[in-house]
């Protein structure tokens, strides 16, 4: 499928200074990436165009049903000039997983990345260059059809923006503090949970804001059946350290299949770290902090890479770790994974694709 570029050209376009200090997803680049889908023609015009807003009927399905899907990652600037993309194949795939669980169509990788090329190297200029900030690329799938009904739709629009980005949490790479929702589910087996989509952040909107009301930046989910074994964060998977062993929930189809949880992996085990997923009992985390077999805890996602936790909150107590402070391994792991991403550090493992000048 060809892609056209079709913008124009605006007078002051791309970043002015090396670094991004707007608050993560706030700032946006000129231009975006759109392709539509019918039933009877499959995907069509396929652009590079200005970034600008549809014009959608009210009665469109993802309003009214929230057939809808996503996926972000990010495209960093070397200090020699290359510009890369960490593991977009994993992203593209995850992408049409997400599509399949909700009957939408799915997108040919090819073009995927063809649009991820084009789009990152017409946007070069708005990627800052400063280690750790990059240009987020946010990629999306909506069902349009004008109708009331639940059903799938037979039309979409398929689109990535772009948002010039640095931290996602205000904090930076200093420990945050999370709450472990003990009244709130967000997804169970069987649901939505391992797909990349908006319901599943809508179901934690409430939770997130008790927990913030606390003092909390973020919630940890139980399982929905039992509300007894940690899963995963709202924007995170999660990562304990247990008596010198790295221990991550299992993904048992009501959690994410985290790129950047699948990197730590790979890269603890590289590093000669022990790594065991399996299901986790909240309060043997609790009773683990407390005896000191549990000096570490982290999440990992996209927008955050890795955020070190430095306190859980449960039941209305206090489980600090380490002090409030980044424990080594955690520290160590960034460091690998973020070495990578911006050049630092030898891919060893092929994870970053160059985008080539056109």
């Amino acid at each position: 499928m060809e892609i056209r570029i079709n913008y124009i050209k605006k007078a002051q376009s791309g970043l002015k200074s090396k670094s991004c200090d707007a608050r993560f997803g706030t700032t946006f680049t000129d231009k975006m990436f759109t392709m539509n889908y019918s039933k009877d023609k499959g995907w069509y015009d396929a652009q590079v165009k200005n970034h600008e807003p549809f014009v959608l009927s009210p009665a469109a399905l993802v309003f009214h049903y929230g057939q809808e899907i996503f996926e972000g990652q990010k495209a960093y600037k070397w200090e020699d000039g290359r510009i890369v993309l960490f593991r977009p194949e994993m992203n593209i795939k995850r992408f049409n997983l997400s599509a399949a669980r909700l009957c939408m169509p799915t997108v040919d990788e090819k073009v995927f990345m063809e649009a991820l090329d084009k789009l990152v190297w017409e946007e070069r200029d708005w990627i800052p260059q400063e280690y750790g900030h990059s240009l987020y690329l946010r990629a999306a799938m909506i069902a349009v059809d004008p109708i009331l009904g639940v059903r799938s739709g037979e039309q979409y629009i398929f689109f990535i923006i772009d948002s010039p980005a640095g931290c996602y949490f205000p904090e930076g790479f200093n420990p945050v503090k999370i709450w472990v929702s003990d009244k709130y589910v967000r997804t169970v087996k069987g649901g939505m949970g391992e797909a990349k989509t908006g319901g599943n952040y809508a179901a934690g909107l409430k939770a997130m804001s008790d927990a913030r009301a606390k003092g909390f930046s973020q919630v940890l989910w139980l399982d929905g059946q039992e509300m007894k074994y940690a899963e995963e964060v709202g924007t995170m998977n999660m990562f304990f350290v247990e008596n010198g062993k790295l221990i991550t929930p299992e993904l048992t189809g009501g959690i994410l299949r985290g790129v950047t949880r699948d990197s730590v992996i790979t890269v603890a085990k590289d590093l000669g770290y022990t790594v065991e997923e399996k299901r986790i009992p909240i309060e043997e985390i609790c009773e683990g902090i407390k005896s000191g077999k549990v000096t570490e805890c982290f999440g990992s996602g996209t927008a955050c890479v890795i955020s070190p936790v430095g306190e859980l909150g449960y039941k209305e107590k206090s489980y600090v770790m380490n002090n409030f402070k980044t424990g080594p391994m955690t520290q160590k792991i960034y460091d690998v994974i973020t070495g990578i991403q911006y050049g630092k550090v030898k891919d060893k493992f092929g994870w970053i694709k160059e985008i080539k000048p056109r």
